[in-house]
């Protein structure tokens, strides 16, 4: 039997004791207080954040997927930032994947026993055929939801990298884990409330995983998202923007410019080589979707 009162999360936050007798300010002051130690936690897994962007990386090269499971809280984060990835980066859905324990019933409603079975998270690796060249991301804060270790269990026995994202030291989920990250923040505000500091912990490190993907595998110019899908009016003035913040043209010229390339990053590469639409999408395909790469080949420079 797991002994929960070693694990970080279910602890007692001494700073907090008196929150019941404080003024709605002081409340929030406390939560403020306790939200600040958690960029510094999640500094001090830097490198291990770093090896799981790499292997996503890597195994994207190979036609590997990203996959994030968890169960509550920690699901409904996966799920959020997988779903960010087709219309910021233009990725196919299947790319990076959120699965939550009880289905997506459980974004919008507690399914609290979903998380202890741990043979319905083997079978979501089974029907997905996660296998080599995947890398998987079991999400839990106390590191022991028996749904996010099976998963995590059959996914390394089918040849797929794991990692685990908790928020205690010495989580179980390590067993089956081949890179982990624990940015321990300390007990939250509300003893065992892993919707706070750990949750935010967790949407940090999740960010920076698929973010840092995305800058490896040639998703922007400089700090530009120009691999957006516009699919808004926001989205389609953002693409306008971003091609005349890269390229200096004017609005009209930013704007003839994307109708004929069809895309922001075929868009730049007219505009700062001069040459046609065909030409800088044989170039962006040369240089593997990177803008720079496509510009340097345009140029003659690669």
């Amino acid at each position: 039997m797991l002994d929960y009162t070693k694990i970080t999360t279910e602890q007692v936050n001494e700073a907090t004791l008196d929150i019941d007798l404080c003024d709605s300010l002081d409340v929030v002051r406390l939560i403020n207080e306790e939200d600040k130690k958690v960029a510094e936690a999640v500094s001090r897994v830097l490198p291990e954040i770093a090896r799981a962007v790499d292997a996503i990386v890597d195994g994207m090269k190979q036609g590997g997927h990203l996959y994030y499971i968890g169960a509550g809280t920690s699901g409904r984060l996966g799920v959020l930032d997988a779903s960010e990835c087709p219309p910021t980066y233009s990725t196919d859905p299947s790319l990076v994947v959120g699965i939550i324990a009880g289905g997506d019933t459980a974004l919008r409603n507690a399914v609290e026993g979903a998380e202890d079975d741990g043979e319905a998270g083997a079978a979501e690796m089974v029907s997905r055929k996660v296998g080599a060249g995947d890398v998987v991301v079991g999400i839990t804060a106390s590191g022991s939801a028996r749904y996010v270790y099976g998963a995590l269990e059959e996914a390394r026995r089918r040849g797929a990298v794991t990692v685990a994202l908790c928020s205690t030291t010495a989580p179980a989920l390590a067993a089956v884990a081949d890179i982990c990250i624990l940015p321990i923040s300390g007990p939250e505000a509300i003893m065992g409330s892993t919707r706070m500091k750990s949750g935010t912990a967790q949407k940090m490190v999740l960010n920076m995983l698929s973010t840092a993907a995305m800058v490896r595998l040639g998703k922007t110019f400089h700090n530009l998202m120009v691999d957006l899908s516009p699919s808004n009016i926001k989205l389609r003035d953002r693409s306008v923007r971003i091609v005349m913040q890269a390229t200096g043209a004017e609005r009209a010229e930013a704007e003839e410019a994307l109708t004929q390339g069809g895309t922001p990053k075929a868009a730049i590469v007219m505009l700062l080589t001069g040459c046609t639409a065909a030409e800088a999408q044989a170039a962006l395909e040369k240089g593997e979707g990177r803008v720079r790469q496509a510009i340097q080949l345009q140029k003659g420079e690669a």
